[in-house]
């Protein structure tokens, strides 16, 4: 009877099944907490990656496109922004051999790739809360990522004025910011004639021989654009052109001291502006530099400095017309005699007058699949992660 009083007595039971329900929750709470904490770390780790991949692009374009060196601006950029964004409280693990540049798939060194760390290897393992109960104190936490910097085929932004691109000046060489265009004669029995002996010539981006505004060749250059006259066409000398729903001069003005959604491709034809456009155009300008008044030209790094922006608003893009095509047009009398050949980043500086002066700058751009491969040597590059 005694025996079978004992099988039957269930007192204890609780405390079997508290037991066996505590391990449950232990390892449920486990679960929960320390999986949950790597989840974060490793969007954490990804975000920090990214980050210093892009950062790594960014500099690539607007400080240096060559120096991929470990001190370089590319290399720098990446580590020290990768750094700044914290996994799990703490900087992520990464030296100047995690920054890398591959080659994109057409074989051009347009990419930088950013691994980081929070591993044991590096001694910044993340350590667990409750795995440590079960034998796990640590966990490994990495991610990669590859941005690019490749060529823009395409723009945004870009203000109602535009100045021919740079030719090959072969009759009054070498070219400088006062040549002029001379390939065609404009009187006599061969008027509308390529001039002989010698002719001004324009390679277009698509040409091998092609010599237009080019990185970095050209990063830094002063120019002093003024309003174009006649038919002369020099390097500094602009033309108004009657942007998409541009209805007068308040749009004009508009679309130079903010940004017209208009995307514009290499070959749009671009019509002149009827009016003459040199006060709104100067209107424009002022409110530019009025937007980012302490913005400035450091000649040292060839970059802007001092602006209250992340991009100085006093940067943008211009388009650059075909002065071969412009010049044949207006001897022959074709109505459209703009053609977009390609763009220049550019930093107003100031405004004298009815002069505009600045400095050639990088830019950024965008890339349309629709508009074809960018031209040669193009300033406006497009910052994307790929990987």
């Amino acid at each position: 009877m005694r025996l079978d009083r004992l099988r039957h007595d269930q007192r204890g039971l609780s405390t079997i099944l508290l037991s066996v329900g505590c391990a449950a929750f232990l390892a449920a709470t486990t679960l929960a907490i320390d999986v949950g904490m790597f989840m974060v770390a490793r969007s954490q780790a990804q975000n920090a990656a990214d980050a210093g991949a892009l950062a790594g692009a960014t500099a690539l374009v607007f400080n240096s496109y060559t120096d991929r060196s470990t001190t370089g601006p590319a290399v720098q950029g990446a580590i020290n922004t990768a750094q700044a964004n914290l996994v799990i409280g703490a900087a992520p693990s990464i030296g100047t051999a995690d920054v890398t540049f591959p080659n994109d798939p057409a074989g051009q060194p347009d990419r930088v790739q950013v691994q980081i760390f929070r591993t044991a290897d590096r001694s910044n393992a993340i350590p667990t809360l409750m795995g440590a109960f079960f034998g796990v104190s640590t966990v490994d936490v990495w991610a990669t990522a590859t941005a690019e910097a490749s060529p823009a085929n395409a723009e945004t932004c870009v203000k109602p004025f535009t100045i021919p691109d740079r030719w090959v000046e072969n009759v009054t060489p070498p070219w400088t910011t006062s040549s002029t265009f001379d390939r065609y004669d404009t009187t006599g029995p061969n008027k509308g004639q390529v001039m002989t002996p010698l002719a001004d010539a324009y390679p277009t981006p698509s040409d091998p021989g092609y010599d237009g505004y080019r990185v970095p060749r050209d990063v830094g250059l002063l120019l002093t654009l003024r309003a174009g006259t006649g038919n002369n066409i020099e390097p500094t000398m602009y033309y108004s052109w009657a942007m998409p729903s541009n209805t007068g001069a308040d749009d004009y003005r508009n679309n130079i001291s903010s940004c017209n959604p208009t995307v514009v491709t290499p070959g749009d034809l671009m019509t002149q502006e009827p009016g003459d456009m040199t006060g709104p155009t100067d209107q424009g300008i002022d409110d530019l530099i009025a937007q980012d008044p302490n913005a400035y030209w450091d000649t040292t790094c060839n970059c802007v400095q001092g602006s209250a922006f992340g991009k100085s608003p006093r940067v943008f893009p211009i388009p650059l017309f075909d002065p071969d095509y412009y010049q044949s047009g207006k001897i022959n009398g074709r109505n459209a005699t703009l053609k977009v050949a390609n763009w220049i980043g550019f930093f107003v500086v100031t405004r004298s007058g009815n002069n505009v002066t600045g400095r050639i700058t990088p830019i950024l751009g965008i890339v349309d699949p629709s508009a074809g491969p960018a031209p040669a040597g193009a300033f406006p590059r497009a910052i994307r992660l790929v990987q």
